[in-house]
């Protein structure tokens, strides 16, 4: 194959994109507030910082796409105008649109910016895929609904189109952005992209029998009812087939509002899966072991490779709350030379560290600590907690901002973690 398939990650502040692109992305997005579909994310940048995003991005030699994937109302549209100016003069490397009008709004004010068309916009089929070519679209980044057989027809009609599907992330109850429960309970409308994530909330069902009035609850347990809490697209087990198919140009990861250990490890996962891929090393438990360490809500491998009505098991009925295999103790520094505590830290406990792929670590010993590899796994163990001030701690909990000392340095984004006993 001449071309390898691009993996993209979210961008949902400054030191997520950083991390996303340390740890093996080949392409990032992400945007302001204005007209985002994660506007609580978007905030994280204002137009400066975005621009020096940019600017960094392009430093590493990969690419920015910009979100503009709101649904916009009609007094929305001279802001829009006046946005869509500021994000192409930015310089990044695409937009990502959802509405046929922006799209075309896009290409009168910035001609040259190449398209990307969101999710959001469902296309499912090669009609609607044509229809995008024909007004300038260049990527379109197919509904989470399409099958892969799917995909490979509409390639074969519209094969000068790119293809761009979602690998791995959270999933909508409904088609992505079209449902208005929260709209309606909070006032928070998904499409315009303040979704208040209602689907996870448990709920009190009752069923009414209208000839007697009798009331009956119905609940599968005392926490509630999870009816339509969906469970998290992990399609790590399937990269190869989705490579062989020859039909996806990229494959993308959800998150801008997750956190940084998340973008970490899922970009670390699958840029594995794909360079495993290519030299013929595919080899998927390994991923699917490493994904596990992230908080979850249960894995689902969505319906890409299986129609809906061939599975069930897609939804988490039990519970939302996201647990995963592995609790972070803490980030390292760009630096490299200090660590930052997102959880109790204390000498004498050996932490695993996780660097990004290739990543070189030297072993060291002093009056901070020791650096060393056990079981084929680098480990740091603290014999005092040191901040960079000097003062010396019993033990550093997250709510402590402090930097702390580090025995040696470490490549930079750097976490430590720990299996979570069961």
């Amino acid at each position: 194959m001449d071309k390898k398939v691009e993996l993209l990650a979210p961008a949902g502040n400054f030191e997520k994109l950083k991390i996303a692109l340390e740890y093996g992305a080949d392409a990032v997005y992400g945007g302001v507030s204005h007209f985002s579909l994660r506007i609580r994310s978007s905030k994280e940048f204002s137009y400066e910082s975005f621009k020096e995003a940019v600017s960094y991005t392009h430093k590493k030699g990969k690419k920015i796409y910009a979100t503009i994937n709101g649904f916009p109302f009609n007094s929305q549209i001279p802001l829009l105008e006046k946005h869509i100016k500021k994000m192409a003069d930015l310089g990044v490397d695409a937009f990502i649109v959802s509405t046929p009008g922006v799209v075309r709004l896009s290409k009168e004010i910035a001609p040259k910016m190449p398209i990307h068309l969101s999710t959001q916009a469902n296309v499912m089929n090669y009609l609607d895929a044509l229809f995008y070519r024909e007004v300038g679209v260049k990527r379109i980044i197919v509904a989470r609904e399409v099958g892969l057989k799917d995909l490979k027809e509409i390639k074969k009609r519209v094969p000068d189109m790119e293809f761009e599907i979602f690998v791995h992330g959270s999933m909508c109850f409904a088609y992505s952005g079209r449902c208005l429960i929260s709209s309606l309970q909070s006032g928070r409308v998904p499409n315009r992209g303040s979704c208040a994530n209602d689907c996870r909330f448990p709920y009190t069902l009752y069923a009414k029998n209208e000839e007697s009035g009798a009331l009956l609850k119905i609940e599968e347990d005392e926490n509630g009812t999870h009816i339509m809490n969906a469970k998290d697209l992990n399609l790590s087990s399937y990269v190869d087939e989705i490579l062989k198919s020859g039909v996806v140009d990229s494959l993308k990861i959800e998150g801008r509002t997750k956190s940084p250990y998340y973008v970490a490890v899922t970009t670390r996962a699958y840029r594995m899966a794909i360079d495993d891929f290519y030299k013929g090393e595919f080899e998927a438990k390994k991923y699917e072991k490493e994904l596990l360490t992230t908080k979850h809500r249960g894995f689902s491998d969505g319906y890409l490779v299986k129609r809906p009505f061939e599975k069930d098991g897609t939804q988490n009925l039990e519970e939302s709350i996201s647990e995963g295999t592995h609790q972070v103790y803490a980030i390292v520094d760009e630096e490299g030379e200090h660590f930052f505590a997102r959880d109790r830290v204390e000498p004498g406990v050996g932490y695993e560290i996780v660097t990004p792929l290739n990543a070189k670590i030297v072993r060291c010993k002093n009056e901070i600590g020791e650096i060393f590899k056990k079981e084929g796994l680098w480990q740091i163990v603290f014999n005092k907690i040191e901040t960079k001030n000097g003062k010396v701690l019993e033990a550093i909990h997250s709510g402590n901002t402090n930097p702390v000392k580090l025995p040696c340095k470490l490549p930079a984004f750097s976490f430590f973690r720990r299996e979570v006993n069961v």
